[in-house]
């Protein structure tokens, strides 16, 4: 028996997915526990048309990322810290005032994204962005005291 999932099942496929399974599998577990439905020609039309979409729509998004990779590699970030009169750093710098930072030159990005460690010192540092699974920019912060 066919059947189109409607959700991720362990062990059997995920959501969407178009797959063969037992008779008393599918009738008395699956669609039972409106977990499937049975893969009419409609149902599988539609389905294919669904997985289409969200292709489509997950390829203009990595196109939209690697916009946002290139327009953000190679730039430079300028933050201020606190510091002593002998030079001696307040604190630290972290991903959020890099988030900030970077908010300031035009460009959206969550704190999450942001891979480094707490700077403590003054000078130019390297700093990765990851947008995506595979896209990455990265940028330089410059900790100049306040």
């Amino acid at each position: 028996m066919k059947v189109i999932l409607k959700t991720d099942v362990k062990g059997t496929g995920k959501k969407g997915d178009i797959i063969e399974v037992a008779d008393g599998y599918g009738k008395n577990f699956l669609i039972k526990k409106g977990l499937a439905d049975p893969a009419t020609a409609s149902g599988v039309n539609e389905a294919n048309q669904r997985k289409a979409a969200a292709e489509y729509h997950k390829a203009e998004e990595i196109k939209a990322q690697k916009a946002i990779a290139d327009a953000l590699d190679g730039q430079t970030v300028v933050v201020t810290i606190k510091t002593g009169e002998n030079g001696k750093v307040f604190g630290s710098v972290t991903s959020a005032n890099v988030a900030t930072a970077l908010k300031e030159k035009g460009f959206d990005i969550d704190k999450k994204k942001i891979r480094m460690d707490s700077l403590k010192t003054t000078g130019i540092f390297p700093v990765e962005i990851r947008l995506m699974e595979k896209i990455s920019a990265k940028i330089k912060v410059q900790v100049q005291p306040q």
